[in-house]
């Protein structure tokens, strides 16, 4: 029996193409807020670090209640660094609203987080945001998003993707142009006619994938994923299928759902909703929580390897004790494993120094903002420079690469490739448009 009143879906696009004020506009919609209540903007955006820089860092969880179904909104990062959220909440979701700018069209994140989509079969609703912006080109947009869908996949039930056009600085949604503009209807009943309801089966044995993980100081660990199949109440006796293959028996101390922004607790859950269960404080992504009596582990979640690794020491300069509360090799360790717990795209390892760690992330900005948020906790630490992470020895030595998007006008298109080729980029196509060129690279990271 498949739950025909949930819709999973996650709001994919680049950066600053406005998902997360259009998921403010979608709250409001649901009824999320009371009419007299004033809400901040891109209220998802609950840590001082994505309000200040204007970016999504982590994926969030919320649910609308629309229609008499429950929609569960999964708002996810536009940043490459943090792509190892996007991967992993793909894989919960039966949807996505890709999100494109009118003015700027596909970028290089929407190109990534779209073939991700892609890959998984996962039916796209295209929304063409910022419509309301000067230089917006609606329709031109929409030529190029379908250009970039032939390129991803030959699927045609996917290329054929339904589309809205929207504006959410000033809260409406549109199917054509010409509409009158007013709410965000038309975008939440296209998502209730174009995404199925989730393929499970409450029926059958409990299964559950470890998605993303969360902490809190009074339950622990808490691990959130979608029941693939069957029920789930608090208190319940599950296995704990380990990536070693390995098989352990524990009980679910605390069940969470989602509803409108909070995290509310609830005694049971169906196939096909997305949870947060409490009760395993060792549980990694990936791993499966299933019925003790019919062990069926899911497939496991790839996450994708650190490119830069950096290393994390004690303050021994002149001016140390002089800026934080936090100065220990003691404390600062404590607090690198303890981010271990949510941001599993990072790896802390010792060295053969007591005071000093050795850091491995996605990236600059991933690196970046653990340093910022330690610092604003009190943490007083010095960091080394960024080193690329190589694999392989001797001749087969490899390192990561990026793809890099170039857009100049056309005189400064040569000036461009030779600088890039002193970076030894190699480029991959160019194209003219208009009195600009477009080229594309592949470039060590």
């Amino acid at each position: 029996m498949t739950n025909k009143n949930i819709r999973n879906i996650a709001i994919i696009a680049h950066v600053d193409h406005g998902k997360t004020t259009l998921v403010d506009c979608m709250l409001k919609q649901g009824g999320a807020f009371r009419e007299n209540q004033q809400v901040q903007e891109r209220v998802l955006d609950s840590n001082d670090l994505e309000r200040e820089r204007g970016i999504t860092i982590l994926s969030k969880n919320i649910s609308i209640d629309y229609k008499g179904t429950k929609i569960n909104v999964v708002d996810t990062p536009g940043h490459a660094d943090f792509g190892g959220e996007v991967e992993r909440v793909l894989g919960m979701v039966d949807g996505a609203l890709l999100i494109v700018d009118a003015a700027e069209g596909p970028m290089p994140q929407t190109r990534f987080v779209l073939s991700k989509a892609l890959e998984l079969g996962i039916k796209i609703i295209v929304v063409i945001n910022k419509i309301d912006k000067p230089a917006a080109d609606p329709d031109g947009t929409l030529d190029k998003v379908f250009d970039l869908f032939t390129e991803l996949t030959d699927r045609e039930d996917l290329i054929d993707f339904p589309y809205i056009y929207s504006s959410s600085l000033n809260g409406y949604a549109i199917k054509h142009l010409d509409d009158e503009k007013k709410d965000m209807v038309p975008l939440l009943d296209c998502i209730l006619e174009n995404i199925q309801a989730p393929s499970g089966d409450s029926d059958k044995p409990f299964q559950f994938r470890a998605t993303t993980l969360d902490y809190n100081e009074y339950v622990g660990r808490i691990v959130i994923g979608r029941v693939v199949n069957g029920r789930i109440h608090s208190q319940d006796q599950v296995a704990w299928v380990k990536a070693d293959g390995s098989i352990e028996r524990g009980k679910v101390t605390k069940l969470f759902g989602f509803k409108d922004l909070g995290r509310v607790e609830i005694n049971e859950s169906e196939a096909g909703d997305i949870v947060g269960i409490a009760g395993f404080s060792d549980i990694h992504i990936g791993e499966t929580l299933c019925d003790p009596n019919n062990i069926n582990p899911l497939p496991l979640i790839h996450v994708d390897e650190p490119t830069l690794q950096m290393n994390f020491s004690v303050n021994d300069s002149p001016f140390a004790g002089q800026e934080g509360k936090f100065v220990t090799s003691r404390q600062l360790r404590k607090r690198l494993y303890d981010e271990l717990e949510k941001n599993v795209s990072l790896r802390v390892e010792d060295t053969d120094s007591t005071d000093c760690f050795k850091v491995s992330g996605r990236g600059e900005l991933h690196l970046g903002i653990l340093i910022e948020t330690m610092r604003r906790e009190g943490y007083e630490f010095q960091v080394s420079k960024p080193e690329v992470i190589y694999k392989g020895e001797g001749e087969n030595l490899q390192e990561p690469f990026e793809n890099l998007l170039v857009d100049v006008p056309e005189e400064y298109a040569g000036s461009c490739i030779d600088r890039l080729s002193g970076r030894k980029a190699t480029m991959l196509e160019m194209s003219n448009n208009g009195n600009r060129t477009s080229m594309k690279f592949s470039i060590p990271a």
